[in-house]
């Protein structure tokens, strides 16, 4: 069991504990406006300097002899933050995890916190310029979204059940989709999202770079060769 799973999963894991969803936290925290203003500026989070760095080049500044190994410690540390959150512009304490099929339904069966929305992915937007709703949010960032025209999907419907958002989740997973659980930030949970590398700025700083961005799945894969019927799926 993971150190977030002791600490925050009330004997289970941590992202199926009820409580990191809860408006208690938000208001412990005066999350509405940390969020609203890191969502307005979210475009620029890439861009922007943290301790004299930024994300720009990234690739090149890591392979450089001590400067490398500075700049992935400093980018650990924000993304590890379990402190509350007082800078908006820093990704403070957003830390995910891959999360599969059966446990982000029970998340959104018995978790989320309503209303429940699925907004444009803002990975996509912004490294592809493409507007695809796949990202799915509760509770106060449902509220914070609407106030935001350009997350919000012109063609699919937006304000969801319970039972369209599974489904949705469900088609998205079908399509190859990784599934992934956020804090954002720490300790709020918030985001369900259905990732795609390279483009997602969580996955991919740990796939290219080796950051810990993201942690691997609660479960480990068994192959049954023995199976196997060449389906080819």
């Amino acid at each position: 069991m993971c150190d977030y799973c002791v600490k925050h999963g009330a004997g289970g894991k941590w992202y199926l504990n009820a409580r990191n969803y809860s408006n208690e936290i938000v208001e412990k925290y005066n999350l509405r406006d940390f969020l609203l203003e890191q969502y307005k500026n979210f475009e620029q989070i890439s861009i922007r300097k943290v301790g004299g760095f930024n994300a720009v080049g990234l690739g090149y500044k890591l392979q450089i002899p001590i400067i490398g190994r500075i700049v992935k410690h400093l980018a650990e540390r924000i993304l590890h933050r379990q402190k509350p959150p007082i800078n908006p512009f820093k990704p403070e304490g957003a830390i995910g995890q891959v999360v599969l099929l059966h446990d982000a339904i029970a998340i959104l069966e018995h978790c989320a916190a309503e209303p429940i929305i699925e907004k444009n992915c803002m990975c996509r937007y912004m490294s592809r310029g493409i507007k695809e709703a796949c990202c799915i949010n509760f509770g106060v960032m449902s509220e914070i979204i609407d106030k935001l025209p350009r997350f919000i999907p012109v063609k699919e419907k937006y304000q969801l059940t319970r039972k369209e958002v599974i489904e949705r989740f469900k088609k998205h997973n079908r399509k190859g989709h990784i599934g992934t659980i956020w804090y954002c930030p720490f300790p709020y949970i918030n985001n369900l999202c259905s990732c795609a590398n390279p483009e997602c700025a969580g996955i991919r700083p740990s796939l290219d770079f080796g950051i810990k961005s993201i942690y691997k799945a609660e479960y480990i894969a068994d192959i049954r060769q023995d199976l196997c019927q060449g389906c080819q799926a």
